[in-house]
């Protein structure tokens, strides 16, 4: 769809009356659009998947389906839940009104309708999910370059197995850190423009809003084309959701520079000293990068994180290290998550995948303790009594070198002079639980 002039929008009209369709279509047939029609619920919702329309015009009382539960199984279905469905009606009761606004419609027409209401209602409704798809593809160009990116980072790191333990561990970790630091530096300039973009509207819109009721203020009888056209383009509605479509704009900004954030906190490299650093911080950058692995997959629903944080105080260790053991540890379960809905008879769609993040303090205070645990299917003993041997991997070829535990322990234990421990039952789950040691100095 076009983001300014909406001409070549689809838009399906919904009427079990054909004098009502006849008469709807006429109304909006000079503006470009290509219109489909549907004379009852079930039709509409197979229309409406088939046609991937931009907009739904929507009659309320239908027979068998009516509007209302026709407008609820569209938005209960992932691939038509984003299209807006404006309500036809001769209903005027507000209770009606809510119950439709309720089930996700965006907007009401009042039959019978004025063509040029129709056409300015649909007009603006196309502009504003034209605006927030532009926006959602540019969020997802943005997180498509931190994943190509991270793609190649893993290819890089794969080609390092050869080399001793503690050589991979030290050219891995410099590695990710200029790689992501670039990711971060890339996604920061756009992000910086965007922003200021966005800053000098919020700065110069409600100055021009402001002028606009000057105008109305002193001059309140306007002559008649004036009058017409701020009634054809809803200038009052549109000057109340201009605020509302700063503040989206202003979320998908703020999201991106979450993501930008933690890529910067994961990225640490820290090799040659320690640094005061928030375990929980670690832990949450590497869950924004690892997001996108988080979501609904092909043959699984999403994983759900549950976090159950304790109060912990910041430690000394090697920041960027840790973030690495985080995301061996994590990206680990997730795989493990991928590989048993690939293989498992049962529906797994119907599953519901966990991988649970707790923290606390030892009962003596001197060591914090960290338990990363999911209901996957678990590892067999006669695997898990060599998870974290250098090399071993049970993953396909290229898809896992059989370092990352092994290169986890060396952090954990070599470097921080903790512990790293795995505990796993078959068709029940594995859990690995880091101990480190609360030190005020080196």
């Amino acid at each position: 769809m076009n983001s300014i002039s909406c001409q070549n929008a689809t838009i399906l009209a919904v009427d079990d009356n054909p004098k009502n369709l006849k008469v709807l279509c006429s109304a909006i047939a000079n503006m470009g659009w290509e219109i489909l029609v549907a004379t009852d619920g079930e039709s509409a919702v197979e229309q409406a998947k088939y046609a991937q329309p931009d907009l739904i015009l929507l009659d309320i009382m239908m027979p068998e389906i009516d509007g209302f539960e026709t407008c609820q199984i569209l938005k209960e279905n992932s691939s038509t839940q984003e299209i807006p469905i404006i309500f036809m009606t001769a209903l005027s009761e507000t209770v009606d009104k809510v119950k439709g606004l309720s089930l996700g419609a965006v907007d009401y027409i009042t039959k019978p309708f004025q063509p040029e209401e129709v056409i300015a209602r649909i007009n603006i409704h196309l502009k504003l999910r034209s605006l927030t798809q532009e926006l959602a593809n540019q969020n997802i160009e943005l997180e498509k370059r931190v994943q190509e990116r991270t793609a190649k980072l893993s290819q890089v790191l794969q080609e390092l197995h050869n080399f001793q333990l503690q050589q991979v561990q030290y050219e891995k970790m410099s590695s990710l850190g200029q790689l992501v630091a670039g990711i971060a530096h890339e996604i920061n300039n756009p992000l910086t423009f965007v922003e200021g973009s966005l800053n000098y509207l919020e700065n110069f819109l409600p100055k021009i809003i402001y002028h606009l009721k000057l105008y109305q203020q002193h001059y309140p009888n306007p002559v008649e084309q004036i009058v017409e056209s701020a009634n054809n383009i809803e200038l009052d509605n549109m000057i109340q959701d201009i605020p509302d479509l700063l503040s989206s704009i202003s979320e998908g900004i703020e999201r991106i520079s979450k993501i930008s954030h933690s890529l910067r906190i994961f990225s640490r490299s820290d090799i040659f000293h320690k640094t005061s650093f928030d375990i929980h911080e670690g832990i949450d950058s590497t869950l924004v990068i690892l997001k996108y692995r988080l979501r609904n997959g092909k043959n699984r629903l999403g994983i759900e994180v549950i976090k159950d944080y304790g109060n912990l105080p910041k430690i000394r260790c090697y920041p960027g290290q840790l973030n690495q053991v985080f995301m061996n540890i994590i990206s680990n379960a997730i795989d493990a998550i991928n590989e048993a809905a690939k293989k498992s008879l049962k529906l797994e769609k119907e599953i519901k995948h966990i991988i649970h993040i707790s923290t606390s303090a030892n009962s003596k205070g001197n060591s914090i303790i960290i338990s990363i645990k999911d209901n996957g299917p678990g590892i067999p003993p006669e695997i898990k009594e060599r998870v974290f041997e250098q090399f071993f991997t049970t993953k396909a070829v290229g898809k896992g070198t059989g370092l990352g535990l092994s290169i986890s322990r060396e952090i954990i234990e070599q470097r921080h002079e903790g512990k790293l421990y795995c505990f796993s039952e078959v068709n029940k789950g594995t859990e690995f639980i880091i101990e480190i040691p609360i030190k005020e100095k080196d």
